[in-house]
């Protein structure tokens, strides 16, 4: 592993230095070293022998690394060069760092490096950028920067001091002329900011190069493979192959100490060494989740107590229990907080399967990421990454076009996916869209008639036949391939959402793209409720979900061609469902009842009921499995009296609003395909 990534790091360094430009190519090769840096650690950790196989793979990796970074080339070093010399120039070592004003001051610190440039020649240059600060504590107004750079040039030491003269006040300058004094060097290490490696300290000032330090690295890590006595110390090697002063090597390591005891230190106080002054402490999930079950049980147990202070009419033990139920409401907020994550870490993994997917398939793709900032809950995150991979690869294989294809289309060549995710009521939206050839109806609806999800001669409304593609064994790909044709991947996520009481719909315009959203609720464990009552039952609707509460009269509601109730809101058809009549409720109906108008996405519907009970902390449990195909419903959850209430989903209840079964009473899930049922239409 050691001497793998030995190689790797060389690569990269001269990627650093500008000596090699980064292609798509050369990110192909570091995306494979690291597959194989994991492979070994894997092996590490294992205690298992590298197969033949993957010896071989490091083996080409490296031959390829060589050859890419250039290895046994030669290379510039930055002590006086022959061709330097022969010119007649020196190699000045410079290193500035300017005042924060400098800005205010007037002075533009790129245009006096541009006329140092007028003095000679800057091979090399790096920016110092230690003392920029965090995002959000950065004052635009403010310098921050310095530079370091190796100066060939025939000007005196006075020439090039005479060059930063206007800003003299405002820098710090350091020269360090060709066979400068030890001293000199030490002083300037000393002016430097921290750095945790004696060989970039030793760089920077100019007192070794690049190349020198890589050489003198690859000697020691060579006798340490070799395992011959003790491992000699970088500083030691440096002064034996290059003439470093050992004054100079003091110094460095004099400053690489006082970093290293300054950190422990700071580990020590408990203060975060990076200087954030953001503390975090790392607990265990299944400790949380301990947390979060004890969260939920008292909250079941505060709204007992609050049942029987309201019975007992009580005015202070009522009150009290007021109190202790608002502490809980901010101990569950509080609680719930600590699980949430931002959905981008789950974002972030896809840009390497995008990559990796688009050059198998020959196709050029840009991923972006809106929204990655957007929390979740820790559980809903890890749950919805397998359906989030699939709809992903979906889209590049059957949505985005190779590049002649979409040339020929008048569209880019690049193909755009994005992945994107926002808050929208109590739930999280999260869209999947694709600038490719959308969905092709026709093939779709043919495909469907062919396996008998679609009578033939029946043609249904375009929302239903974008929702065959979610059908169990539905594909419309030509053959078989690693990423489709198989027809187990999309019904395979719609039920994984739904598990998460989660709903899906598609969108799609052919030859424009695309676009899949799914909404999740925030959080699997507690939510706000509104508890209503029909008959002798108790349901919960998700607070967040309901729009507001109409008068109705039993007799009043209308039905449609259809099949549908409706009622009238504001001049416009409302379809409502009775929970009465789908599932049965042994009660009588009520002279006067509600309608409770629910948003589902961006539809609006009512549910009848009987009686409105008002806000309700709610510990969601889950169905058991003789009533997990029961329609409409979510999980349940404990009343303080100790009564069960279902807890509704209220995306499904919305699908038996539109499409109402032909029964009284639903005892199976209802067709996700209803117009197929003797060729009618619902």
């Amino acid at each position: 592993m050691v001497a793998f990534t030995h190689h790797v790091e060389s690569l990269l360094d001269r990627l650093r230095e500008g000596d090699v430009a980064l292609t798509p190519g050369l990110s192909t090769l570091l995306l494979q070293c690291n597959d194989q840096i994991g492979a070994l650690v894997a092996a590490a950790e294992t205690g298992q022998d590298e197969s033949a196989q993957s010896v071989q793979v490091g083996l080409d990796l490296v031959l390829r690394l060589q050859a890419a970074g250039g290895e046994g080339a030669a290379r510039k070093p930055d002590s006086q060069p022959a061709e330097v010399l022969a010119a007649g120039l020196r190699r000045w070592h410079v290193s500035v760092r300017f005042s924060k004003d400098i800005f205010r001051n007037g002075m533009d610190p790129l245009a006096l490096l541009n006329y140092v440039r007028g003095l000679g020649d800057i091979p090399r240059l790096a920016c110092l950028a230690a003392d920029v600060p965090l995002l959000d504590a950065i004052d635009g107004e403010d310098c921050y920067l310095g530079f370091q750079f190796s100066l060939d040039t025939a000007a005196t030491r006075e020439e090039i001091s005479a060059a930063f003269s206007f800003v003299r006040e405002d820098c710090e300058l350091h020269l360090i002329e060709p066979g400068a004094s030890p001293s000199e060097f030490a002083a300037l290490i000393e002016a430097m900011p921290d750095s945790p490696r004696l060989g970039d300290i030793l760089v920077a000032v100019g007192a070794i190069s690049r190349l020198q330090l890589q050489q003198a690295l690859q000697d020691q890590q060579r006798t340490a493979a070799q395992e011959k006595g003790p491992v000699p110390a970088l500083g030691e090697i440096l002064q034996v192959q290059n003439g470093l002063n050992p004054q100079v090597v003091q110094a460095a390591l004099h400053k690489q100490g006082r970093q290293r005891q300054a950190g422990a230190a700071a580990v020590a106080s408990g203060a975060p060494a990076s200087g954030d002054e953001n503390r975090y402490i790392r607990v265990q999930a299944d400790r949380l989740d301990a947390v979060i079950n004890l969260l939920g049980e008292l909250v079941t147990a505060s709204a007992g107590a609050a049942l029987l202070a309201r019975q007992s009419r009580q005015g202070s033990l009522i009150e009290a229990n007021q109190q202790i139920g608002g502490l809980v409401e901010e101990i569950r907020n509080g609680t719930l907080q600590l699980r949430m994550v931002p959905v981008g870490e789950t974002f972030a993994r896809f840009r390497r399967v995008v990559r990796d997917t688009a050059a198998e398939l020959g196709k050029e793709v840009q991923l972006d990421i809106v929204g990655g900032d957007t929390e979740l809950d820790k559980s809903v995150v890890e749950r919805i990454a397998d359906p989030l991979m699939h709809l992903v690869r979906n889209a590049l294989d059957h949505g985005l076009e190779p590049a002649a294809e979409r040339a020929a289309a008048g569209k880019p060549g690049l193909g755009r996916l994005t992945l994107s995710a926002c808050h929208e009521g109590g739930n999280i939206l999260i869209r999947i869209r694709d600038d490719g050839r959308g969905i092709h109806r026709e093939r779709v609806l043919q495909r469907a008639r062919e396996r008998g999800l679609v009578e033939a001669g029946a043609t249904p409304p375009d929302e239903d036949i974008l929702k065959l593609i979610f059908a169990a064994g539905f594909s419309t790909a030509e053959k078989v391939t690693n990423l489709s044709g198989r027809g187990v991947g999309m019904d395979v996520v719609m039920r994984n959402i739904e598990a998460l009481r989660g709903s899906v719909s598609i969108a799609s315009e052919q030859g424009q793209g695309s676009q899949i959203e799914i909404r999740l609720p925030l959080t699997l464990a507690i939510i706000d409720g509104f508890l209503i009552g029909v008959g002798n039952s108790r349901f919960i609707f998700p607070l967040d979900t309901v729009v507001e509460v109409i008068e109705n009269r039993p007799r009043s509601a209308a039905t449609d061609s259809r099949g549908r109730s409706m009622v009238e809101l504001r001049g416009q058809a409302l379809p409502v469902v009775s929970l009465r009549e789908l599932y049965g409720l042994a009660s009588t109906e009520p002279e006067r009842s509600s309608v409770l108008v629910l948003q589902a996405g961006t539809r609006r519907y009512g549910v009848m009921v009987d009686q409105l009970l008002g806000q309700h902390q709610t510990v969601i449990k889950p169905l058991g499995r003789m009533f997990n195909s029961l329609p409409g419903m979510s999980g349940s959850s404990i009343l303080g009296n100790g009564e069960v209430a279902l807890i509704f989903d209220v995306g499904a209840l919305h699908q038996l609003a539109e499409s109402p079964p032909r029964s009284r009473v639903a005892t199976q899930r209802p067709n996700p395909h209803p117009f197929t049922l003797q060729g009618q239409a619902s």
